[in-house]
């Protein structure tokens, strides 16, 4: 790894190994294509930007932030000649952490919550498939493990599966969970469950939402409802609201970034099977392009793989050999 990365993680060497793991396929990927377009050339001209271009993009990076980066690392390579490939790559880098925002108040920046009057307050949305559900449990074993009181709100009303799940993960993580059950109005449950955890002092609210883009205008109203009521109980909730999305889903990912960002104030963002694809680009892209800091990294099936993500120990695990 770079030392510069070292100085600024935060990761233990267990935690920045699983990542550097976990990206092997983007890593081997991504080096591969920088490496090819870099072999017998000493200066970063137009055609090469134009083909480390390609080999972003072909990694998830998004348009934007592919034309972002390539723009700054021609500012800061005019003119300017380098000895190796490792010298563009720790530029590459510096200028994705750069891009990159940070985990900002009112968002937890671990599951410790010192700083955070109860009970913390996590709306989670995103659509079917991208593994929300799972998330929601990995979270609260993990917030358990803390010694956290934690309730789970199954908000998700349109799924019967949704419940099953939160029900399973509940078992599992030894939580509570308020559920009225298939077609209920997810609102009341979401009131529900705030209204539990206050009563009960809970340290954590976890609220599941449905993972429907049927139309922008329903899921608008939908979100602002769930808002609106948890505020009853808490009126800076929710302290933060989680988009999870599919790493393997690539472009996709952006789109539901979109939408859901248009319709809340997305202030966290969890990717999940980063272990399964060569294409984890996506991380940085959807990061940078609706300026969603990245909180949690999914990085295989456990509930202790669920990793509070750590910048720079993430950018070294795809740009150093």
């Amino acid at each position: 790894m770079f030392s510069w990365f070292k100085k600024k993680s935060k990761a233990t060497p267990e935690e920045a190994d699983a990542t550097r793991k976990a990206l092997t396929k983007t890593r081997s990927s991504l080096l591969n294509r920088i490496g090819l377009v870099l072999t017998g050339k000493s200066k970063i001209d137009a055609d090469v930007l134009e083909e480390l271009e390609e080999a972003l993009l072909l990694s998830d990076v998004g348009m934007d932030t592919t034309e972002t980066i390539i723009e700054s690392l021609k500012n800061r390579a005019q003119n300017i000649g380098f000895e190796s490939s490792e010298d563009v790559n720790r530029w590459l880098a510096e200028i994705v952490d750069e891009l990159m925002p940070e985990i900002q108040l009112p968002v937890a920046s671990n599951f410790e919550l010192h700083e955070h009057k109860k009970p913390y307050v996590i709306l989670v949305v995103g659509v079917n498939g991208v593994g929300k559900t799972t998330t929601i449990g990995k979270m609260a074993h993990q917030y358990a493990q803390q010694g956290k009181k934690v309730i789970l709100g199954a908000a998700d009303t349109f799924r019967a599966a949704a419940v099953d799940q939160l029900n399973i993960w509940k078992n599992r993580a030894g939580v509570e969970i308020v559920s009225h059950g298939m077609n209920a109005d997810p609102a009341a449950v979401a009131y529900d469950a705030v209204k539990t955890g206050v009563e009960q002092n809970a340290d954590v609210v976890i609220i599941d939402t449905a993972g429907r883009l049927h139309n922008k205008v329903g899921l608008m109203n939908e979100l602002a409802k769930i808002k609106r009521v948890v505020q009853k109980f808490k009126e800076d909730a929710p302290d933060e609201i989680l988009l999870v999305v599919d790493a393997t889903t690539g472009q996709n990912a952006f789109e539901q970034a979109r939408a859901f960002t248009e319709a809340t104030k997305v202030n966290a963002l969890a990717v999940t099977k980063l272990d399964g694809t060569a294409k984890g680009g996506v991380v940085i892209g959807v990061s940078h392009a609706h300026g969603i800091p990245v909180k949690y990294m999914g990085l295989g099936e456990q509930a202790e793989d669920l990793k509070l993500f750590d910048k720079p120990a993430f950018i070294s695990s795809i740009f150093s050999a």
